[in-house]
């Protein structure tokens, strides 16, 4: 085996870069020969797709060559977390088939990153600044200019410990004070111009309470619980890559106050970096979804419309699709924007294998068979799944008095409509054919009812039944059918890339987002199908009962159509 391919399996599947570099690092002895990444995410919101791509290249990497990979919830800002998140990542991380091997929270950490800081400060690598945010930003300069130093970078160390204790009191005064990092003012990396690595928060953390007062930074955190969980490889998206050399500094200097100064660079993490996944007509943001479910402009992080994992669950994506589309866009060094259209197709191929089909009228009117014995039922044989005869097959009732979809019928249809219209045939699916005779008008020429008369000699697997039609409708039975709701959902934003727009978002939704269908009917097994069994509605598309769906009040969200309409849309 060669270091660009990975045998899983009889097979073998090509490396992506990012794997590259770590069976080169296997290669070389790096680390002892170990592997072991993590996820970090911080818990101030739910996970979203993007984040799916972490979580399968951290943990599909630890597992292709036999390491482990970790759980470390970022909670350094108790001011936007909170148990409730938590739980959601544990649930995604679960529901997209990924084990971990522990799980740490950087909170862990806050007595050691603490100690870690006070050594900095008194070795002169840490100081507290009493500016004002304001000030210290404008004194950051520019990436061509370099920064002016603060006024109290040169204050003794003493002074400094005496603040910084301060600073974790409950007296102190939020804003008032900041441990820095005291670097570089005129590197050309503006993260080096004496980062800020602790601030004053007084909200209570949703772990540790009133402890502490002082929280560490993202950039002083990370790296350091990183190394202290002896993790080899911290792979990231591109926006990191200016924050790497930050990462090292501070792991070198955490290396040094342990006297670990001889092997600098051994076991110790290595930063790698790849590109994030952007879908069109999709945001990212966290603090924007975040905003999204605040303002009630969508029912919460789990709506269908938001590129949450939790809300692609719910409307009805499979795990085994979400991992099918990341692993057909890739891991580059190049940002690009992929679209809608690919992760559709990837869950419209996938949900093909494994969906019971069922049948649903969306939009409803009667159609009567008027030569069926009034009162007579029949009960005919569905296929459950087609792509896998071991489903086996239900039955659905046959009666006079059945709906279909309106769209089905033409009174005056032209010639290649080949579904119902007057004198023309047509076969009811696992049923009989059928010729439409007439229909009836209501006062404002609405067509209210349609008449049809059926060949008894036709149904399915009956010798008649090879007589040839053009087409083959969907129906179910007017009263042996449920009553449902069924949510149909389009793009959330109205512009391809809503995150490049400069406008305010919330001026790019797209206010038709949403479609509720209320007088909806389906067949009764459909009726008893649960959140997390996936359906066909057969001829309109996926679906999958939500939530919230009850026994006297069924609800069904649309997950993708069988084909892509929206490309002909915008066409």
């Amino acid at each position: 085996m060669t270091t660009n391919e990975i045998p899983t399996g009889e097979q073998k599947k090509s490396l992506s870069f990012v794997e590259q570099l770590v069976a080169e690092d296997l290669a070389e002895g790096k680390n002892g020969g170990r592997i072991q990444t993590r996820f970090p995410p911080e818990p101030n919101g739910f996970l979203h797709i993007g984040h799916a791509k972490a979580i399968l290249m951290d943990f599909n990497v630890a597992e292709d060559f036999g390491g482990v990979c970790n759980l470390r919830l970022d909670d350094t800002n108790p001011t936007k977390e909170n148990d409730e998140y938590v739980q959601n990542i544990l649930n995604d991380i679960q529901w997209l088939g990924c084990k971990w091997g522990n799980v740490y929270y950087a909170s862990d950490y806050f007595q050691q990153l603490w100690d870690f800081a006070i050594w900095l400060i008194e070795n002169g690598h840490a100081y507290v600044d009493e500016q004002t945010s304001e000030q210290i930003a404008q004194q950051k300069g520019t990436p061509t200019e370099p920064g002016q130093e603060s006024p109290y970078r040169n204050r003794p160390a003493e002074e400094s410990l005496r603040l910084f204790r301060q600073m974790n009191t409950p007296e102190a005064v939020e804003g008032s004070m900041v441990l820095r990092a005291k670097l570089d003012m005129a590197n050309p990396n503006m993260h080096f111009r004496d980062p800020i690595i602790y601030r004053i928060i007084h909200t209570p953390h949703h772990r540790t309470g009133t402890k502490w007062h002082a929280y560490p930074m993202y950039d002083f955190a990370h790296g350091q619980s990183d190394y202290f969980e002896g993790v080899t490889h911290s792979i990231c998206t591109l926006e990191f890559v200016p924050h790497r050399p930050l990462y090292d500094k501070f792991i070198d200097l955490l290396k040094e106050m342990r006297g670990e100064t001889d092997n600098l660079h051994d076991n110790r993490p290595r930063q790698i970096e790849f590109n994030r996944l952007n879908l069109t007509y999709t945001m990212m943001s966290k603090r924007k979804l975040l905003a999204l479910v605040q303002e009630n402009f969508v029912s919460g992080w789990d709506d269908p419309r938001m590129p949450t994992v939790s809300g692609m669950r719910r409307r009805g994506y499979s795990p085994e699709s979400i991992r099918k589309f990341i692993d057909s866009i890739g891991y580059t060094k190049f940002d690009a924007l992929n679209d809608m259209a690919l992760l559709e197709a990837a869950v419209r191929e996938d949900l093909n294998q494994r969906a019971t089909r069922v049948s649903a009228v969306i939009n409803p009117v009667k159609l009567v068979i008027t030569n069926y014995p009034e009162g007579q039922t029949e009960e005919m044989v569905a296929v459950n799944n087609p792509e896998n005869e071991a489903e086996g097959t239900h039955t659905i009732t046959f009666s006079r008095n059945l709906w279909i979809e309106r769209e089905d019928f033409m009174e005056e249809a032209p010639k290649k409509f080949f579904r119902m219209s007057i004198g023309k045939e047509v076969r009811l699916k696992n049923a009989y054919i059928v010729k439409c005779t007439g229909c009836t008008k209501d006062a404002e020429g609405n067509i209210v009812e349609i008449q049809a008369e059926y060949d008894p000699t036709s149904k399915s697997g009956m010798q008649g039944a090879n007589r040839k039609v053009k087409g083959t409708l969907h129906w179910v039975s007017a009263d042996h059918c449920k009553k449902a709701e069924v949510r149909i959902y389009d793009r959330l934003f109205n512009v391809e890339n809503p995150s490049a727009d400069e406008r305010d978002f919330r001026e790019l939704l797209n206010t038709n987002s949403l479609t509720v269908l209320n007088e909806c009917y389906v067949e009764e097994l459909a009726a008893k199908m649960k959140p997390g069994q996936y359906l066909q509605f057969q001829r309109i598309g996926y679906f999958m009962a939500d939530i919230n769906s009850t026994e006297n009040q069924l609800v069904f969200n649309k997950t993708v159509g069988l084909k892509d309409n929206w490309a002909k849309q915008r066409q």
